[in-house]
């Protein structure tokens, strides 16, 4: 596979031997309350999560998706490296993502809580940890705070920097909150409708489609599954990173998108501080969603990181 690959100084001077291996009927949603931020003493929620057995002992694989996605987002990814590697892999819904819990905190302190919460009850010691934007963030997050369960580091197009001003959620989430769907109407016919009302602040085709992933239907009524209140109070939690001053040492890939602005290289001086070990790597004509556009290309990339 042909990319483009710019490696860090540091990185190259640290060397790989010196890393180590490691609802009602009308609107869909509330308004956002003022909540309260992520501490120590919040209580972890259990995640819900999908596994894909392999035959290998080798550390598992954990993917964490991205803002308004799920566990199945991963589906065909993990089991294509479940195949490829043998190794057994794990796809996982986010607080107040796909079937996982709703909680008024989302934070980043606390999302990777959950994750130490769930990883500790599989009595999973330590793992490859695969994250794609918000669930890339996140993963940085368990790397630096508690780099003995990681064992090598995936971040999909994004890096630890604000990225408030290259999005459009705060569109999204307005333009969710205003959908209305009768109960009346069949799924299908409730999905265009809700399409329909989408298109006029949601442009893009494939963005409307991802987005309506979330709709279902719950005791005769349609709602968004994702918990659009706490994403909307906690909206600049997740478009900025915890402020850390520790290290990831082990081995660590940034994948990004050619096409995609998430990362770019006025983000590698603080990518270098904190992932002194990274090679950052782009997959020729992959937008933001590289897996979806891409997936040969990024399995592939996978893999060979996992050899390296």
């Amino acid at each position: 596979m042909s990319v483009l690959r710019r490696w860090f100084q540091t990185g190259l001077l640290c060397g790989r031997a010196q890393c180590r291996s490691a609802a009602g009927r009308g609107s869909m949603c509330g308004g956002a309350p003022a909540l309260a931020r992520f501490s120590s003493s919040e209580s972890p929620v259990n995640l819900t999560y999908d596994v894909f057995d392999g035959k290998g002992e080798s550390t598992p694989l954990v993917f964490l998706h991205g803002l308004f996605g799920s566990k199945s987002n991963f589906h065909s990814i993990a089991k294509s490296l479940v195949q490829r590697t043998g190794r057994k892999v794990l796809t996982i819904d986010a607080r107040n993502h796909g079937t996982s819990p709703h909680h008024p905190v989302l934070t980043y302190e606390a999302m990777a809580s959950d994750l130490k919460h769930l990883l500790t009850k599989l009595h999973i010691e330590k793992c490859v940890l695969i994250g794609h934007s918000m669930g890339g963030k996140v993963a940085m997050t368990t790397a630096l705070t508690q780099p003995d369960l990681v064992e090598r580091l995936v971040v999909v197009d994004i890096s630890p920097a604000q990225t408030t001003t290259r999005t459009n959620f705060r569109f999204y989430i307005n333009a969710m909150q205003a959908v209305t769907v009768s109960s009346t109407l069949p799924r299908s016919t409730a999905r265009r409708m809700a399409e329909d009302q989408l298109r006029k602040q949601v442009k893009e085709h494939s963005v409307r489609q991802f987005l309506l992933t979330n709709l279902v239907e719950t005791n005769g009524q349609y709602s968004w599954r994702v918990n659009l209140a706490a994403i909307s109070a906690h909206l600049d939690d997740i478009m900025s990173f915890p402020s850390l001053d520790t290290t990831y040492d082990g081995p660590t890939l940034f994948l990004g998108g050619a096409s995609s602005a998430y990362i770019s290289s006025e983000d590698y001086p603080e990518i270098q501080r904190l992932f002194p070990c990274a090679d950052i790597q782009y997959i020729p004509d992959a937008s933001h969603w590289i897996h979806a556009d891409k997936p040969l290309d990024f399995i592939s990339s996978i893999s060979s990181f996992l050899q390296s």
